[in-house]
């Protein structure tokens, strides 16, 4: 099972791709018998219940593979296999180890020691959960590709019929009876044709816009899997017909399985996003800088842990104290949890999350979180044309009716591009003044006419063929002849009144169906009056060739010569060449085998109805009224949404399964190529493609390209290839057969109305409204939300390594420590939260989509950024530990009165060396108070540098506290000072900055809290020194920023430009 879609879409030893099995037996090349031949089957008999058995064996069941996926256990170690996870992991284990250590002495600080590994390893276990929650659902696609599966089948074995035959027990050889409605249950040979046509919806899976006719003629070998006229596919559906079949392929041979192989592969081949690949970089570089820090902190303070005495000039006495060697452990963890951003995680899918609600309400539905950053950097959109870039909906373009004289036409342009019969006009239109000929064309698109519009949720639908209901929209914008009524549809209270009103005053009473030999579709007619006409429409060289006449606009009738055939035949050939499909509009006025003809069974006419082969003739001497142009247009938004690509920078590829003409004229319209553009070497068809002598080459010009005529393994070659070239690959899609691609691209874009299941599976983003310009919005929100990301990435960072300095400048001095574990979690994951978060709503760059992608590899800081913080952080480093020595060594700063407490004052000497406090003579300590407690150290003066740091360590906790949050005010732009962009124009920052303070004076005078985190309350003169120390950090980044915009700006600037150019 599965051998023939293992290579496919991979490239052989020639150089060329190959869409199939080279062991695979070319059915549609063959003729019938051959194939019955190869397959050892009689058509009539159909196989043996023992031949079955035998090919089960062989080729297995008709299903498609289950792939195991990744067990539970392997997702969770996964989710460990991250360096900032690791990192915290080790510090988490190594603070649990220690709390449990100190746990054995008891005291207040038990609580605190054992609360930060607990948190730490909550934070771990939420990660995994949501990672592996994440993952377990990727394989999602496979699953909705099974459901296309037909799970019945009629089959002709041992000369019998069986009905309802489980579709996984057929062979190839089977005979299998399809009828409309019927769900394909594997590929097969079209072996005869019951009725005299059969067409089949497989745009899913070839991306054709329209059912396609199937034939029992075989196509050459090397036809591309859209001209395999003969073959009906799995998973596709019959519209019309009914025909008998011989099996080929099943399971995962069949071009649904190949496709379910490419989507199984294309998942095991993804990658990180370009910001995920930036924070394991800066994870690697994080570990590397944590490590250096500790082994200074350690070669600075191994003399308090390790000592040792000089004999002979040879170290001896060696003196190991466990207890200090513990404390600098504990300083290591310290210096882990301040490095790492433990909320960043958090943030991140906070700010991804916020993102795809303002997505949502611009119609694009965000399926993966990743997905909304990586839109961000989108350098190419290679975008289906049906239904994304077009209205996926049929409509009259324009349609030419008979002039005055024979020689002469008149041509009419409509307006519109969906179903509403109210979207647009027909223009210059005589109204309510039709003449002759106009009512008879509005006549024949009414009446010879099977399809219907509805009003649905979704807007305007239509019932049949998308053509018919083309026609049936041109009838109601052409209104009705004043011997019928007057106006349009508006003016009829139901839907499609002038169809209806035209069906009242004739009725059908025969339907001559159409067929691919004579190309077109009549009906015979009754008036009220009993007066027969038949009515045909169809394509327009053979209407001509079976018509005799031709009538003019005031509804006389005369020969059609040579001269107004050539007439309409350039009209026809305008029309075309416009990529519009054109059909012929013809009538009879009384046909003679019909005049007395009502529907009746016994009538002698209706034998001549019930053969085909008669209709050539019926529909013969026919008159020639007009002839009607339709596409699938391009939506009115498109234009300016590709126009708005140029400018951001973005190349915009199609990619499409319809024909080469049709979508080159589409392009046109909408702006991919230019009206006069020469695009002989920028549109060429998927095999061309394939058989590229230099297909990166080609993929690497500037402007738009154009792929028609592609097939599943075409978009994934292409992708795959832009990827290579460090490309951010967007990819739209709608059917089973774009789902492989989807799942390969960086953001797999799927259809939400037109796409199905499977695509939407595949996908990373559905659109609501399959619009492309909704893309191109989602792109701008993309760049938004990543300018915000880095803003709050920076600011967090910025904050690391504040607290980094301040532990490293603690240990380099010497001085107590002043900033516990538990206190630098809780400002990493509480106190900076709300502010980062904040930052996500900071308001889109006004010229965000005039810039060039940014490109994957531009760093996340660059080396100006990094210096700012580092200044900054250095500051922040300075402020800590300079107001916990300012407490214990002054009375009052600048100004402010600190000795209210009547707290003890010490040399900055003797704080340095606090642990040899026991060695002083005549040392006291004054009790003093701090909040609702006092403080004694009558017994042991020596504590007044343990618990008596409460006060000290309380005022660096706030100052921290407070400088993050000043911080927070300078990272609403990167470059702009705040006297441009002002706090207030993110009024979000302002609130997240009150409830930070807030969490921060709750832990302060909860006591409760207070007695968790090591702290206490602050008087009003303590909160003016916090004040006094913190807000320097604004002019210290003012001035920064300055030199900024002076001189890294403008290199900066100079380097976009280049970009944009190239």
């Amino acid at each position: 099972m599965g051998k023939g879609a293992q290579n496919y879409g991979k490239k052989d030893n020639t150089g060329k791709t190959s869409s199939s099995d080279p062991n695979t037996y070319p059915a549609w090349a063959k003729e019938v018998h051959e194939c019955e031949e190869k397959y050892k089957v009689d058509k009539e008999s159909g196989l043996t219940d023992e031949e079955v058995k035998k090919r089960l064996q062989i080729h297995g069941l008709n299903e498609l593979e289950k792939h195991e996926g990744p067990s539970v256990f392997r997702l969770i170690l996964d989710q460990f296999n991250d360096t900032l996870v690791r990192i915290l992991l080790v510090a988490a284990v190594i603070s649990f180890v220690l709390a449990w250590y100190d746990g054995e002495e008891g005291g207040e600080m038990e609580i605190t020691a054992f609360v930060e590994p607990l948190v730490i390893f909550l934070i771990l276990i939420l990660n995994a959960i949501v990672g592996v929650w994440q993952e377990s659902n990727a394989e999602k696609a496979l699953e909705a590709l099974k459901e296309i599966q037909s799970e019945h089948a009629t089959v002709i074995r041992n000369g019998r019929k069986v009905s309802g035959l489980p579709a996984k027990e057929l062979v190839p050889g089977d005979i299998v009876e399809l009828r409309v409605g019927d769900k394909v249950p594997a590929d097969m040979r079209v072996l005869t044709l019951v009725s005299s046509t059969l067409r089949l919806e497989q745009g899913s899976l070839t991306g054709e816009s329209e059912a396609v006719s199937k034939t029992t003629k075989p196509v050459p070998e090397d036809t591309d899997i859209q001209g395999k006229k003969c073959i009906v596919f799995a998973g596709t559906t019959v519209v019309n017909g009914n025909c008998f079949c011989l099996v080929t392929e099943t399971g995962m041979n069949t071009e649904l399985g190949k496709v379910h192989s490419q989507i199984h592969e294309a998942s095991q081949s993804e990658e990180d996003t370009p910001l995920k690949k930036k924070l394991n970089e800066f994870g690697d570089q994080l570990t590397m800088l944590i490590g250096i820090i500790c082994v200074l902190v350690w070669l600075i303070n191994v003399k308090y842990f390790l000592s040792w005495e000089y004999v002979n000039g040879w170290p001896t006495n060696f003196k190991f104290s466990f207890e200090k060697c513990t404390y600098y452990f504990e300083i290591a963890v310290a210096l882990a949890v301040a490095a790492i951003p433990e909320g960043l995680p958090a943030v991140i899918t906070t700010c991804l999350a916020l993102g795809t609600r303002k997505m949502a309400q611009k119609n694009a539905l965000v399926r993966k979180l990743p997905s909304v950053e990586t839109l961000g950097c989108t350098t190419v959109i290679c975008s289906d044309k049906t239904g994304t870039l077009t209205t996926n909906q049929m409509a009259v373009a324009k349609f030419v009716a008979m002039g005055r004289t024979a020689d002469a036409v008149r041509f009419f342009n409509v307006e519109g591009s969906t179903y509403n019969p109210t979207d647009g006009k027909v223009q210059d239109w005589p109204a309510g003044n039709m003449d002759a000929n106009l009512q008879t064309i509005a006549k024949i698109a009414a009446l010879a006419n099977d399809a219907s519009i509805e009003r649905s949720d979704k807007g305007y639908v239509a019932g049949g063929m998308p053509t018919e209901a083309a026609l049936k929209v041109l009838v109601e914008k052409m209104g009705l002849p004043s011997s019928l009524g007057s106006g349009s549809s508006t003016d009829y209270n139901e839907l499609m009144g002038c169809s209806k009103a035209w069906s009242k005053s004739e009725h059908r009473i025969a339907t001559l169906e159409f067929d691919r030999d004579r190309k077109s579709m009549g009906v015979i007619v009754s008036s009220n009056s009993g007066r027969k006409s038949l009515l045909v429409k169809g394509a327009v060289e053979n209407l001509l060739e079976r018509s005799s006449n031709i009538q003019l606009q005031d509804g006389s009738v005369v020969d059609l010569d040579q001269r107004a055939k050539s007439v309409i035949l350039d009209s026809l050939n305008e029309m075309s060449t416009s990529a519009l499909r054109v059909l012929g509009f013809a009538y009879k006025s009384d046909p003679s085998e019909f005049a007395t003809y009502d529907g009746d069974e016994e009538h002698p006419a209706h034998a001549l109805l019930l053969n085909p082969s008669n209709y050539p003739k019926i529909e013969s001497n026919l008159t020639f009224a007009g002839l009607a142009g339709l596409r699938d247009p391009p939506r009115k938004e498109v234009r300016q949404a590709i126009e708005d690509c140029r400018e951001a920078g973005i190349q915009v590829m199609v990619i499409t399964g319809d024909n080469k003409n049709t979508a080159e004229a589409i392009c046109r319209e909408i702006g991919v190529f230019g009206p006069n553009e020469d695009i002989s070497s920028k549109s060429i068809t998927g095999r061309q493609f394939m058989e590229h002598h230099d297909q990166k080459g080609h993929l690497a010009q500037k402007g738009g390209l154009l792929f028609s005529r592609a097939e599943p393994r075409h978009k994934q070659e292409i992708v795959r290839l832009l990827k290579d070239a460090g490309e951010v690959v967007a990819m739209t899609g709608d059917g089973v057969n774009d789902a492989p691609a989807l799942k390969l691209a960086d953001i797999g874009i799927a259809m939400g109305i037109a796409g199905t299941e499977v695509a939407k599976e595949a996908s990373d983003m559905v659109l609501a409204d399959d619009n492309f310009s909704t893309i191109v919005a989602a792109v701008g929100e993309g760049r938004s939300i990543y300018n915000n990301m880095k803003a709050f990435i920076r600011y967090m960072i910025s904050s690391n390594i504040g607290e980094v300095a301040s532990i490293f400048l603690t240990a380099a001095i010497g001085i107590p420590e002043g900033l516990i574990p538990v206190q630098l979690l809780w400002v990493n994951l509480v106190t900076d939260g709300p502010p980062a978060t904040a930052l996500g709503f900071n308001p889109p760059d006004k010229y965000i989509m005039k810039k060039a992608p940014r490109r994957s590899d531009d760093s996340l800081i660059s080396p100006w950024i990094l210096f700012r913080y580092l200044v900054i952080g250095l500051y922040v480093g300075i402020a800590t530990v300079g107001v916990f020595v300012i407490w214990y060594t002054h009375s009052s700063f600048l100004g402010i009165d600190l000795s209210l407490d009547n707290h003890t004052l010490v040399t900055f000497s003797q704080l340095r060396n606090w642990d040899q406090c026991k060695t002083w003579e005549n040392f006291t300590v004054s009790p003093f108070k701090a909040g609702d407690l006092l403080f004694t150290f009558d017994t042991n003066p020596c504590d007044y540098f343990h618990t008596g740091k409460v006060k000290a360590m309380t005022l660096s906790l706030s100052v921290l506290v407070a400088i993050e949050m000043f911080n927070s005010l300078n990272a609403l732009s990167e470059d702009e000072s705040l006297l441009t962009m002002p706090p207030w124009v993110n009024p979000w920052l302002l609130l997240a900055m009150s409830v930070s303070f807030g969490l921060h004076f709750m832990i302060l005078y909860v006591p409760f809290l207070a007695q968790v985190f090591g702290i206490v309350a602050l008087s009003l003169n303590e909160w003016l020194l916090v004040l006094a120390v913190a807000l320097p950090v604004i002019l210290i980044d003012e001035v920064l920023k300055c030199v900024g915009r002076w001189t890294i700006g403008a290199q900066s600037r100079a380097v976009s430009s280049k970009h944009k150019a190239e």
